[in-house]
């Protein structure tokens, strides 16, 4: 389909009564994000909609099924791939994982429950933000700025981003505290390829990818590209008093790893989500494990094993996991019953200070109320996001 065939069929449906979601999406524009797509599926049937621009100042709108790098919804990947696994006899969910990659000083108190709850304590290689202030850094490539574009398409072995942070303190003792870390899920990728002996990309396509048809869903690894069609991503940074804006649509993904590096489609992760939560990925008993909410430092929200629980009034609760990464994000909410789910995209420019963190927040916020609030959808239950 044609971008602007698509766009026009995204302008079609979004005028067949959801006018409150496109006004939404046009305040999110309005707010400094570039572009935004949104796909909504519930009781009404489903409803497509975008707002913004696929690249700065141009006319055409994102489009609608267009490949995105999804961040940290990588780590819902990566996590349903654990637990298949754990399902397939593999791997066990309270293996130590020291037993398992020998090859690392890792606490042989940490568990591979741990590596998918955040609560392992381990250092967080992008860097650890203490309450009180403190910042740890982590690898060159996030300290952000310049040295970030420029660093952009260097490989970081994902064996290297493990050792650099066993090489830092801990946060904490293991299973002690909930922290979320980008190790935690590069060392369940090192767990999947030891356990099958076949690289992490691979092992998604034979269990998750291609049983559930997502074409536009790939591993890239260190791979720079992005299919087509893509809206487009920025990254700001200043220097000697000048701004510039660099387009890093293109770059390696390697310096987040499974952390995530993920490309995805708004329809593939509405299929990837439903499937999940309707138990065609796992058996009962490991979709119940990973829907099991911690505790996390933010109200209303715990951590399962690669979801977020996330309340959403009168007991009601949603699965969920959101990531942005370096100008491009994704959404991710479903229903624990899966009768409503919202998937999104969104092309923006980045900077060092997360300047745009705040206007996403509000706008999922608004997206989450919109869509899943008491008496809205008759499809939210009680688990998790």
């Amino acid at each position: 389909m044609s971008n602007s065939l698509s766009n026009s069929l995204s302008s079609s449906l979004s005028n067949q009564g959801r006018p409150e979601l496109q006004e939404i999406l046009d305040e999110i524009v309005e707010s400094g994000i570039t572009g935004i797509t949104l796909r909504v599926r519930d009781r009404r049937g489903e409803w497509v909609g975008s707002a913004g621009a696929g690249r700065l100042g141009g006319d055409e709108k994102p489009p609608v099924d267009g490949h995105v790098r999804i961040g940290s919804n990588t780590k819902t990947f990566t996590a349903a791939l654990v637990l298949a696994l754990v399902g397939e006899g593999r791997i066990g969910l309270d293996d130590a994982v020291a037993g398992l990659l020998p090859e690392f000083d890792v606490d042989p108190r940490v568990t591979v429950r741990m590596l998918l709850q955040h609560t392992s304590g381990i250092f967080n290689f992008t860097g650890e933000y203490y309450e009180d202030g403190t910042v740890v850094p982590g690898i060159p490539a996030t300290t952000a700025g310049k040295e970030w574009v420029d660093n952009r398409f260097t490989t970081y072995p994902p064996q290297d981003l493990v050792r650099l942070a066993l090489s830092k303190p801990a946060r904490f003792e293991p299973g002690e505290g909930w922290s979320y870390s980008n190790t935690n899920y590069v060392l369940a990728r090192l767990l999947i390829e030891k356990a099958t002996g076949r690289p992490v990309a691979e092992e998604m396509r034979r269990l998750i990818t291609e049983p559930l048809g997502l074409s536009g869903t790939t591993a890239p690894s260190t791979g720079p590209d992005i299919a087509e069609p893509h809206a487009h991503a920025y990254y700001r940074y200043e220097e000697d008093g000048v701004e510039h804006t660099v387009d890093v649509t293109r770059l390696n993904p390697s310096w987040i790893s499974s952390g995530g590096d993920m490309i995805s489609t708004s329809r593939d992760l509405e299929t990837f989500l439903h499937a999940l939560v309707t138990g065609r990925l796992l058996p009962a008993e490991l979709l119940a494990e990973m829907c099991a909410p911690r505790p996390t430092p933010a109200p209303g929200m715990g951590y399962g094993l690669g979801v977020f629980v996330q309340d959403v009034g009168d007991g009601s609760t949603v699965i969920t996991h959101n990531g942005g990464a370096a100008g491009h994000a994704a959404l991710m909410y479903a229903t624990p019953d899966g009768a409503t789910t919202l998937t999104g995209t969104l092309n923006y420019v980045d900077d060092a200070t997360l300047s745009l963190a705040p206007a996403f927040q509000r706008a999922t916020q608004r997206l989450v109320d919109a869509v899943f609030g008491a008496g809205r959808t008759g499809g939210a239950g009680r688990p998790g996001a």
